[in-house]
């Protein structure tokens, strides 16, 4: 691709927009980034890296003339694709990519894609231990991590790419083949980026559009956005679901998973696998179709189910005090992540949750907390209407921080109960991220353990 000289404007200066436009910049474009926020927003060390670069910030919003001005634009994951900058640059006929979009037509490995609402960065992480453990060079990234576009950039080669690939990406991404795809889960999320639900269903679906024969895409069969997926050209389906059923080649066998396909039936044994819930097992069937596709030894398959520990907060246990747990589920950002966090216990749950509104219905998670959730603790801008949705069905208290949640949760729990953040809602109105809160949930804990 020849970009000396072209005026590229990269939309947001996060970690995928800052690769895009170092890419650029070395290859000789001229290179405007465009962003919402402030200058005095960004650290110096970030500014002077990009003038260094010889790259243009312009800050404080979206300028119409940069736009209509540029030979290209290229759009960091979450930049709302109806700016009317991007809507004028369209009719104009300026191409707009995506940085993942853009890193894809770079590469020439195979690459195994991941996407669904809940679960990607574990199924990515897991593939990519798998792939290192079976002796391959992999490179694990995308929206998990490092950009595609760093490894472009890097001088390390690899034998195969695995990408965790968000809705976003997917929305600006064309002629994207990878060898395996998988889609972990369709549920409502992102409503309020999304026209609606079938919109986003469509944004997650292009993972497999453009795949053909010799390629397979791997589907929960229990998702029921997914049921009626038919592929319109070659590409091998493979399916899974907890129950057996005889359009499916994976599924939950006692304590382990059972795959019948191309006239084998093997059983991967979960006794010690330490990834609770049946989200979980959704997850590793998944994996473990990803890959027998790959040609991977099931022996090499069994023991990254025994050895792979999670990322952190995913179900993270923090700690136990006088008999109670807590444990850290900050990626729960969406209703469906919240139920399923719910169903992971046995035990009596105190729930932790707020955060920003996503434009879902609270009403699952209700359901899955009437008989189980024994309190909730709801904070951030999201409080009230969690309030609304909890009324007459389950006690709640409001927090004005978590530290204060954390310690509503502990007074209001009893010896064997369960702590468990869960937010259903997304981090970005008191947080700058899932993980910012997730360590401010631990150490709020860690200073109760320690009495203050």
């Amino acid at each position: 691709m020849d970009v000396a000289d072209k005026k590229s404007v990269v939309v947001g200066c996060g970690k995928s927009g800052l690769s895009a436009a170092r890419w650029l910049a070395a290859r000789g474009a001229k290179v405007t980034i465009s962003e919402m926020k402030g200058e005095s927003e960004f650290s110096p060390n970030l500014l002077n890296q990009v003038r260094d670069l010889g790259i243009l910030l312009e800050t404080g919003g979206h300028r119409m003339e940069t736009f209509l001005a540029s030979d290209m634009v290229v759009l960091s994951p979450g930049v709302p694709l109806d700016l009317q900058p991007l809507n004028a640059a369209r009719q104009k006929g300026i191409p707009i990519l995506g940085e993942m979009g853009l890193a894809t037509e770079l590469i020439d490995i195979p690459v195994v894609a991941v996407t669904g609402t809940n679960g990607k960065s574990t199924v990515t992480a897991f593939l990519g231990a798998l792939l290192d453990r079976a002796g391959v060079k992999v490179f694990v990234g995308g929206n998990i991590g490092t950009p595609l576009m760093d490894y472009v950039m890097g001088k390390e080669r690899a034998d195969m790419a695995v990408l965790e690939v968000s809705s976003f990406q997917l929305d600006t991404m064309e002629k994207f083949r990878p060898v395996v795809s998988m889609v972990l889960n369709i549920s409502p999320d992102h409503l309020d980026r999304y026209p609606s639900y079938e919109a986003y269903i469509q944004s997650k679906l292009r993972i497999c559009r453009d795949q053909g024969e010799g390629q397979y895409a791997i589907l929960n069969d229990d998702a029921e956005a997914l049921k009626g997926f038919s592929s319109a050209g070659s590409v091998s389906v493979l399916r899974y679901g907890i129950k057996e059923k005889k359009e499916r080649q994976a599924f939950v066998e006692g304590r382990g998973i059972r795959v019948v396909w191309q006239s084998h039936s093997q059983h991967f044994s979960l006794e010690r696998c330490s990834l609770p819930g049946q989200h979980n097992q959704e997850n590793l069937m998944a994996c473990v179709l990803a890959g027998l596709a790959l040609d991977l030894s099931p022996q090499v398959i069994q023991e990254t189910i025994e050895q792979f520990r999670g990322l952190p907060h995913r179900l993270e246990w923090v700690r136990r005090i006088r008999d109670i747990d807590f444990y850290d589920d900050s990626k729960a950002t969406n209703v469906d992540a919240a139920v399923r966090s719910m169903g992971s216990f046995s035990r009596p749950v105190i729930l932790i949750a707020g955060g920003r509104h996503k434009g879902g219905d609270y009403a699952p998670l209700v359901a899955a907390s009437r008989g189980k959730v024994r309190k909730a603790i709801f904070l951030g801008e999201s409080k009230d209407l969690l309030a609304r949705a909890f009324e007459k069905a389950i006690s709640y208290q409001f927090a004005a921080d978590m530290g204060n949640a954390v310690s509503l949760a502990f007074a209001s729990a009893r010896p064997q109960d369960v702590v468990v953040l869960a937010p259903a809602c997304s981090s970005f109105d008191m947080f700058s991220d899932y993980a910012h809160r997730g360590r401010v949930f631990s150490d709020a804990v860690k200073r109760l353990e320690n009495g203050k």
